[in-house]
């Protein structure tokens, strides 16, 4: 399966196979069943996307040219347009890991993620995390995500698969999440 695997920086031309493989996974677009195998929860437009592609924060998985993953990173600025996002960054004086605090310029948002499901369980967030890594730990050394508390998949895959670590938990809109942090200079071993 992966000798035909490619990682990239999403390119303009990559926006259609994005939006496909957001809409397969979208938490509005699912059953309560196809829920627990997963989802993400942020819907990104058109107008998102040529954003965070130019910036060079879009990180996508290919099968022979077919967009099969893709990783979301960005700045508290360019998040802030979700209120989620917004109350998350205001939370930040009060975060720590290791020996830091974390503020707007040192951190970044990571995520969504979101990885087909034929492809899940193969290996794929390995390499796919750690060609994000290595890009984005040029611009931040800490990076955080939160994940909402029954997305157990995608809290388990992140915690005892990628090493990140919880260190924090906030109430939005009803639903429970955990705030998760990841040191960049950490290299996938």
């Amino acid at each position: 399966m992966t000798q035909n695997l490619s990682y990239e920086i999403a390119q303009i031309s990559d926006i259609d196979g994005v939006l496909a493989l957001q809409e397969l996974y979208l938490v509005a677009n699912l059953t309560e069943t196809e829920k627990a195998a997963g989802f993400v929860t942020t819907p990104f437009t058109i107008s998102q996307l040529n954003d965070v592609i130019e910036k060079q924060e879009l990180f996508i998985a290919k099968d022979r040219g077919e967009i099969i993953g893709y990783i979301f990173a960005g700045s508290w600025d360019f998040f802030k347009q979700w209120p989620i996002f917004e109350y998350m960054s205001s939370l930040l004086p009060e975060l720590h890991f290791l020996d830091h605090t974390f503020t707007l310029t040192n951190s970044f948002q990571y995520g969504p993620i979101s990885i087909h499901q034929e492809y899940r369980g193969k290996g794929l967030i390995f390499p796919l995390f750690e060609f994000m890594r290595v890009h984005m730990s040029q611009k931040f050394p800490l990076a955080l995500t939160f994940i909402n508390k029954i997305n157990i998949p995608s809290t388990k895959a992140h915690t005892q698969k990628l090493n990140w670590s919880i260190i924090s938990e906030f109430q939005f809109n009803n639903n429970d999440y955990y705030i998760l942090a990841y040191d960049m200079n950490q290299a996938l071993s």
